[in-house]
């Protein structure tokens, strides 16, 4: 009985040789490790199993050499494991290539429109200008024509600096008309995208860190019909060719005279109590504009008797949920890529 069981265990350890000089892979090692070792099938444990058939005196020598069998098999499996790691290690791989189960990727939301309007503003002769984020007072305020007393300045609605009375964050991008027309002589159209900073709790419509496009354009002659057929050129081209303008009185320290500026709903043109744009009211607040006020315009050192201009503001997250129907400003920045991903 003895002899039987040794000749068994020398046939299972030549397949075992021969099995084992076909490996080629990490993964066809682990295969004939369970073959010859798992707990249940393997052949050591079948092996293992057939003690019950011999007698006592036999047993312990049985025993002994099926154990000298499983230990030689794993001393065997643990050095090709080890041959194998190797030569994977010294596999040459790029590690700076992407993976390749990455999605591709593409603008943020607020990033796609805004790259949308200043492409727009591009084909009609413009230039982008920019400007620091953190301003001086002069620059924000006083030389815009905003009075010391306007609520705006209180510390209760912009971030200034601690430790100087005169710098802040800046509450607009206008800033940046001021800075290029005190460089620039007439004639010039720019347009001023960027961040800009309230003291705005967040809310669905409000958020202390936003995002704004400003336009600008001075020359000799400029009146409000050209402002109106330049915000029409946009909005047609960037809401749709049957868009309408409406007008409305406004207020602007820097403008006079001002006007905010909605459109006819592109969606569902007013015919749709139920429409997720607009709401049912046909109309929706895009931007505010006006003629350049000529005190700002003495304020830059350009003559308010020889040169006019006209300016604008619109605020990318108000277009971006206008045009989207995105119904809380939230939502643009928690990059969930559920809602991220339906856009760019």
């Amino acid at each position: 009985m003895i002899d039987e069981i040794k000749k068994e265990i020398e046939g299972a350890r030549r397949s075992f040789v021969n099995e084992l000089a076909q490996i080629q892979s990490p993964e066809e090692l682990a295969a004939l490790k369970e073959r010859y070792l798992s707990r249940k099938k393997g052949r050591v444990s079948l092996l293992m199993a057939r003690l019950k058939e011999f007698a006592a005196a036999e047993k312990p020598l049985a025993g002994q050499a099926i154990n000298q069998f499983k230990e030689s098999i794993e001393e065997a499996l643990a050095a090709a494991a080890d041959r194998h790691g190797r030569a994977e290690a010294r596999e040459w791989r790029d590690h700076s290539l992407p993976a390749s189960d990455l999605p591709a990727g593409r603008f943020h939301l607020i990033a796609d429109i805004q790259r949308q309007i200043e492409e727009l503003f591009l084909s009609l002769g413009y230039e982008i200008a920019v400007g620091p984020e953190v301003e001086l007072e002069d620059y924000n305020f006083t030389k815009l024509n905003v009075p010391e007393f306007h609520p705006a300045r209180d510390e209760q609605d912009t971030f200034f600096l601690d430790g100087f009375d005169d710098m802040l964050l800046r509450t607009h991008t206008s800033p940046m008309q001021v800075r290029y027309m005190l460089a620039h002589q007439p004639p010039f159209k720019i347009i001023s995208p960027g961040k800009a900073f309230r003291k705005d709790d967040p809310d669905a419509t409000h958020s202390p860190c936003f995002h704004q496009v400003e336009g600008l354009l001075v020359d000799r002659g400029i009146h409000f019909s050209h402002l109106k057929g330049t915000l029409e050129a946009f909005c047609r081209a960037f809401y749709g060719p049957d868009v309408v303008l409406r007008f409305r009185p406004g207020y602007f320290p820097f403008t006079e005279p001002s006007a905010e500026v909605d459109i006819s709903c592109f969606l569902c043109s007013g015919k749709d109590a139920n429409c997720r744009v607009c709401k049912g009211n046909g109309w929706l607040e895009i931007l505010g504009s006006g003629m350049v006020h000529p005190q700002v315009l003495r304020n830059c050192g350009i003559d308010p008797e020889i040169y006019s201009g006209f300016a604008f503001g619109m605020g990318i997250e108000r277009v971006a949920m206008v045009k989207y129907g995105v119904p809380d400003l939230r939502l643009l920045y928690e990059n969930d890529l559920r809602l991220l991903g339906q856009f760019g």
